[in-house]
Formats: structure tokens, sequence, C-alpha cells
């Protein structure tokens, strides 16, 4: 089920990452690994655009709903991108929109760590309740909630998944907004496949009582 599809500009996560005013170049502080771009046929820049770039408009996506706003998801990005260009040799080509993904996702949670602390708060004992539920019941099941959540405008929908605990908002996001398997976003997040299930579950449930609260 797709909850809402709310995606960013392309052009404006381009912008981010090959704006004149960033620190740095990110060609320049890659580390060239000489044997793999021999034995691929593509230098640094080449293997970037092919990997990275198609998947910058989702990486501004989950950077901007992770963190809460344009501003500070443009630095996420541009931070994730710096880090993708100096580890484009370390990735195979299987799925590159979960590896983009993956770092955007560990460098947001790097950056609110660093600049917005209390963000993060309680979701160590998140994390010990969903393993406790993880498994329980299918986060797929059609309900008339879930068809509540479908039929819900996207600015309300949007304002309530932004309220979200961070760990619901993210699942939320990679599986009802851009598409993700419970597998990919189980190596996205990090997490077992169960805790996956969990987390959307939960993630939902809160948002029905959300909806309902601005309905009644």
């Amino acid at each position: 089920m797709t909850i809402v599809s709310i995606h960013a500009d392309r052009a404006t996560a381009r912008k981010v990452v090959w704006s004149g005013d960033r620190p740095k170049d990110p060609i320049e502080t890659s580390r060239h690994d000489g044997d793999a771009a021999m034995a691929t046929g593509e230098d640094d820049k080449a293997r970037f655009a092919r990997i990275v770039l198609p998947h910058l408009a989702d990486a501004y996506s989950l950077a901007r709903w992770i963190t809460g706003n344009r501003t500070d998801a443009d630095d996420v990005v541009q931070d994730a991108c710096l880090r993708a260009f100096r580890a484009i040799w370390s990735t195979a080509d299987g799925n590159p929109r979960a590896w983009v993904l993956t770092i955007v996702r560990n460098t947001a949670y790097t950056w609110l760590r660093k600049n917005r602390p209390a963000a993060l708060v309680g979701v160590e004992d998140l994390e010990a309740v969903e393993n406790a539920q993880a498994g329980r019941g299918d986060a797929e099941a059609e309900t008339p909630e879930t068809a509540l959540i479908a039929k819900t405008d996207s600015a309300h929908l949007e304002a309530a998944i932004a309220a979200l605990p961070a760990p619901f908002r993210e699942a939320l996001v990679l599986r009802d907004v851009q598409g993700l398997s419970y597998r990919e976003i189980a190596d996205v997040t990090g997490v077992p496949i169960g805790t996956v299930m969990s987390r959307l579950a939960r993630g939902r449930g809160q948002l029905i009582k959300t909806i309902g609260r601005r309905a009644s």
C-alpha cells in the first residue's frame, strides 16, 4: 500500500551537490582506485554519475524527512555525496539505490546526533519495545484504518508523518513513499526484517491516531 507520493525535485538535489559554494568539490577529495577503474573502464566521476546521481532525488527526500526541513537536508545530502564519492569503489552494482540511501540515512543520523541530539532521545527504548514485538502482525494487511490513511490529504498526512519518532518515520518513508522492499529497508536501516515490519505497523498505528484526532 502506498500512503503518499512526495518526491524531492531532482534539480534541487543536483544543485545541492554541485553548487558553486560547496566547501570542496567531491572529485577533489576522492581516493582514486586505479585497478578498479582499469577493470571497469570508468573513472571516479563516471562511476559516481552512474551510481549516485540517478538517486539524488530519493536521497534528498529521505534526508528531508529525517531532518525535518530542506536546509538541513541540503547539508546532509552534500555530506552524504562526499562520503559516497570517497567510497565509490567499495560498492558493487547490485543495488546502488539502497547503497546511496544507506549512506544518506547514516549521514542524517550523524548530523542529528551532532546538531539536534534531543531528536534521538528515547530511540534506544523504542528499539527494545520493537525487538519484543517484531514479527507480530502483518504490516501490509489492508484494513479500514490503512484505507483511512490512504484517503487523507497530502498536507495533513505529511504533517502526521513528520510528527512520528524517527525510526517509524524513516520506515514509512522508505516503504510507502520510496517503495523499498522489506529487505531493502532492513539493509538501509541495519535492523532485522521483523523490526522493519514492527516499525511500519506501529508507525501506521500512530498515524491513524493522529489523523483521527485531527478529523474529530
